[in-house]
């Protein structure tokens, strides 16, 4: 099914432009690049592995296809998942991001994904006149089915850029009318502290973290250009959405609902994501939480008005003598401050058995603890003010664009005194 889509789109379009790799200077129309694809030679058992960041990742995705083989992406230097392929329907696995902790495997149908990138493109408005400028992983879920799918299944082009870095951002974009550029919020941060972002782009997207309004703000007022934040997930695709050509005030709106994308929440107040695209089942371990076009998050969101608020997950609630609060509540309040540029907050074992926990936060920007907790007071209760802290350089977020609470909880915990 997907390799049918693939010939259509490219018998279509022949004579356009479809990929270009800034890194080699190379270029492939349409016809070109399925010609490409076809002089591959492909291999129908066992898993595909596309890895990398260039035209080689979409080529090996084609043969693939077209032998009908099990497709599994992977970031560069990843070893391949030691398991069997899940039978079909599913044709594709998806790496999760692990933020909590350990990674996990998602097995799509040809028809979820098809799915996942009709929702994005109809609701953000994807156009072949504004190609796609590829900075972002291609094995991520997000790079995945904004880059990828988009090409391959309804004509999007593609620019690859080797790397998010400002020279040669503005390099990929310079020779451009108009552009998409699909980031995450360290990358936004980066470009405009170097004014490196193109004046060309013409529909800006955030996702993968948080995206701080602040920093959708200082965008907007330097330059006009409105940084869409967008909400997904590796088990569902494409989540919420913020269409707003204006920033946002509350940085908990993750944005409406993708078309064809049914949200609710359940008893617990989680986010429970009902679509066409959703997974098939977690490989090789299946989960209650997930299949038959459902997926139950562990988001802790509210619905107001067609709008869903982000309020946190369920699992990293941190308890404070039997009172609990969102680590996000915190970071949200961090972050309003001037000189934060990036924080994380989790909550660690106390040594007072009646307090259950403390709170500790990492935080990366020019000023201290004590400025920092007079900053808090104002605006929290004392109780959700942290007791310890740590201030680095950077957060260092892995090349999806993730910061790993789970990560940090880990090396505090080594780190701190017995």
């Amino acid at each position: 099914m997907l390799y049918e889509s693939w010939r259509k789109i490219s018998a279509e379009r022949r004579n356009d432009r479809a990929l270009q790799e800034i890194a080699s200077g190379r270029g492939w129309t349409f016809a070109e690049l399925r010609a490409a694809g076809e002089a591959r030679a492909s291999h129908p058992t066992g898993l595909a592995c596309p890895q990398g960041h260039a035209a080689e990742f979409i080529l090996e995705l084609l043969a693939a296809w077209r032998g009908g083989q099990t497709t599994c992406p992977l970031e560069a230097g990843q070893l391949p998942p030691a398991m069997p392929a899940p039978g079909k329907p599913c044709v594709h696995l998806k790496s999760t991001s692990a933020t909590g902790g350990t990674a996990r495997f998602v097995a799509f149908t040809a028809e979820q994904l098809r799915a996942d990138a009709a929702n994005i493109v109809a609701t953000m408005g994807l156009r072949p006149d504004w190609p796609n400028l590829g900075v972002i992983s291609l094995a991520h879920s997000y790079g995945f089915s904004n880059l990828v799918l988009p090409l391959l299944l309804h004509g999007i082009p593609l620019i690859l850029a080797p790397a998010p870095l400002p020279e040669i951002l503005r390099r990929a974009a310079g020779p451009e009318t108009s552009l998409t550029l699909p980031a995450v919020p360290a990358m936004w941060r980066a470009w405009h502290a170097a004014g490196a972002i193109p004046p060309n782009v013409r529909l800006a997207i955030s996702a993968g973290a948080p995206l701080p309004v602040t920093l959708e703000q200082d965008v907007f007022n330097a330059s006009g250009l409105k940084i869409h934040n967008f909400l997904g997930s590796s088990e569902c695709g494409g989540i919420a959405y913020d269409a707003n050509e204006t920033p946002r005030t509350d940085a908990a709106l993750a944005g409406a609902p993708l078309r064809h994308v049914d949200l609710s929440v359940n008893a617990d107040g989680c986010l429970t994501v009902r679509s066409r695209a959703v997974g098939e089942t977690y490989w090789p371990e299946k989960s209650p939480t997930l299949g038959g076009g459902l997926f139950q998050t562990c988001d802790l969101a509210e619905i107001n008005d067609g709008q869903v608020f982000l309020r946190g997950r369920r699992g990293d609630q941190i308890n404070i003598a039997g009172r609990k609060v969102s680590p996000e509540t915190i970071e949200r309040a961090l972050l309003a401050h001037p000189q934060v540029r990036e924080c994380l907050v989790f909550g660690v074992p106390s040594r007072n058995a009646e307090r259950l926990e403390i709170i500790v936060a990492v935080v990366a920007g020019e000023t201290d603890e004590r400025l920092l907790k007079q900053f808090l007071l104002a605006r929290l209760p004392a109780w959700q003010v942290p007791r310890e802290w740590r201030f680095v350089a950077a957060l260092q977020a892995n090349p999806r664009g993730k910061v790993s609470r789970a990560d940090w909880r880990r090396r505090w915990l080594a780190d701190a005194p017995a």
